[in-house]
């Protein structure tokens, strides 16, 4: 079995998925070749759009008070990733250094994403997660290789209007 590959992703922003309003957290790789749309709950979007606006609450909420737990006992996040998708559920797992312990902790991928974006820690996703996701070829040579799929692009982008992006669009 040859070893799992990771690719380093960003958060790129927040949108309302138009068919069901829930929330949908946009991942993409550094080159911006693909994107990852997870789907979230409503609490876990707000944790996000929190940290991605910057905006500062009276008392922290509950992945500042993570994020303060573990810099208080010594714990750092070294990184998350986002390394399955079985049965339309995303899976997660957050990489903590305790002194010279290793430790890996299972997480849905919206606290490990709301995590991370306060720790400063990189998201890496499992290659095939990416694959096994409806991923979106941003690529150039991809749209060039396959008219159909330009044509289809142009379509969608055509109809979109500011508001399908939804407020924390980045």
């Amino acid at each position: 079995m040859a070893p799992k590959e990771f690719i380093e992703m960003k958060v790129t922003g927040l949108t309302i998925d138009p068919f069901t309003s829930m929330p949908i957290v946009i991942l993409k790789d550094q080159e911006e070749k693909y994107a990852l749309p997870i789907w979230i709950g409503l609490i876990e979007a707000s944790a996000i759009a929190t940290e991605l606006e910057k905006i500062q609450l009276s008392r922290p909420m509950t992945h500042d008070l993570l994020k303060n737990i573990l810099e208080q006992v010594g714990v750092t996040v070294e990184k998350v990733s986002v390394n399955d998708l079985a049965d339309n559920t995303f899976y997660a797992q957050i990489f903590l250094k305790a002194g010279d312990k290793q430790l890996v902790m299972d997480a849905r991928p919206s606290d490990a994403i709301a995590i991370s974006l306060r720790t400063k820690s990189p998201i890496f996703v499992d290659k095939e997660v990416i694959g096994k996701s409806r991923k979106i070829d941003l690529s150039k040579e991809a749209l060039d290789q396959d008219p159909s799929k330009k044509q289809k692009w142009t379509e969608i982008l055509e109809n979109l209007s500011p508001e399908d992006f939804g407020k924390y669009k980045m």
